[in-house]
């Protein structure tokens, strides 16, 4: 864990993680806006992008559907990677995320509920809920890993938080058939980001931008707690304040990606230990690569969601679950012995 004294940590490789993400995202969004059900020529995407005309069909499909979805696409990546990466440094849990805790399930059981008895609520109150669900079940999973003989471990909070997610999963299900939403609510279990408007981005925009810079600031901290609690506290940390504010950190990046593209699971749990391969244990270095190769996955994984079977869509979920899944039994076999 460290070295020299210091934090183990590659800065010149993170650099080039970096650069290298952010060309993969550039190159990925183009593909994104141009191929779909209907491919479009590059020349006319740049138009569209850059001389926009209403009367134009293809110009009203770039910027009305493929641009806001492309960029949407985005920050729910980075959201998902940060907040998976801070779960995992706060807990030292190398299988958090937030599917896998109860979030994602907690936010889903909260729009059920908003879909069966709040028919057409604002969309701005939807993402309200989406934190309220995400934040009880999370403090829930933590409260009976924390209550039982011998304190948090890894593998109680994982233990807790399928318990968890099955319940209320079965809890929303049951509200979907007896109430006739269970298209809606399908659809948002899937995980897909074809709603995409840019009216959603004006909304979840400033929070995930807000919760973004603090989990940069908040870094530091979290790669000393990542050390342990006791190390931490020596150190002169404030360890308290550092997981309530992670928390609420988590909470709003998880909450609002969820409540825009559904429960996708995995982004958290595989981008944070790809990034850690990559550029040590430092989080000032993990939280900004993990949120360009969240961005990345999550833009990919999109468009191969719109291309592998055209001109029916592969629901985002599933895309990333293809990769996320084995890599779970992967990462929870090696880390069984000292689970």
């Amino acid at each position: 864990m460290e070295e020299g004294g210091g934090l183990y940590a590659r800065p010149p490789i993170a650099i080039l993680v970096m650069a290298g993400g952010l060309i993969a995202l550039l190159f990925g969004i183009v593909l994104s806006v141009t191929f779909g059900a209907k491919d479009i020529h590059f020349l006319t995407v740049w138009d569209a992008v850059f001389h926009y005309d209403s009367s134009l069909k293809e110009h009203q499909i770039i910027h009305e559907l493929r641009l806001p979805r492309v960029l949407g696409c985005m920050l729910v990546g980075s959201s998902l990677a940060v907040a998976g990466a801070i779960m995992q440094g706060m807990t030292r849990n190398p299988l958090a995320d937030s599917g896998l805790l109860g979030l994602n399930s907690g936010a889903g059981f909260a729009l059920a509920i908003i879909f069966a008895f709040f028919p057409g609520m604002d969309y701005k109150y939807l993402i309200l809920y989406s934190f309220l669900g995400a934040a009880l079940s999370t403090a829930f999973v933590y409260g009976v890993s924390a209550s039982v003989k011998g304190g948090l471990s890894p593998m109680r909070l994982v233990l807790a938080g399928v318990t968890l997610s099955t319940l209320l999963t079965a809890l929303s299900e049951g509200i979907a058939l007896y109430y006739h939403i269970g298209q809606d609510l399908a659809f948002w279990y899937a995980g897909g980001a074809a709603g995409m408007r840019w009216m959603h981005l004006k909304i979840m925009f400033p929070w995930i931008v807000v919760a973004l810079i603090g989990a940069f600031i908040l870094s530091r901290s979290i790669s000393l707690l990542s050390l342990g609690e006791e190390v931490a506290r020596g150190l002169g940390l404030r360890t308290g304040l550092v997981k309530l504010l992670g928390g609420l950190i988590v909470v709003i990046l998880a909450g609002t990606a969820v409540s825009v593209v559904g429960a996708v699971s995995f982004v958290g749990l595989l981008v944070p230990h790809l990034t850690r391969r990559l550029v040590g244990v430092d989080y000032r270095w993990i939280i900004p690569t993990s949120a360009v190769l969240g961005a990345v996955l999550v833009v990919l994984a999109d468009l191969a969601a719109r291309t592998v079977h055209p001109p029916f869509e592969t629901p985002i979920g599933a895309m990333i679950a293809i990769i996320g899944v084995p890599f779970f039994l992967y990462l929870a076999n090696r880390e069984g012995g000292e689970l």
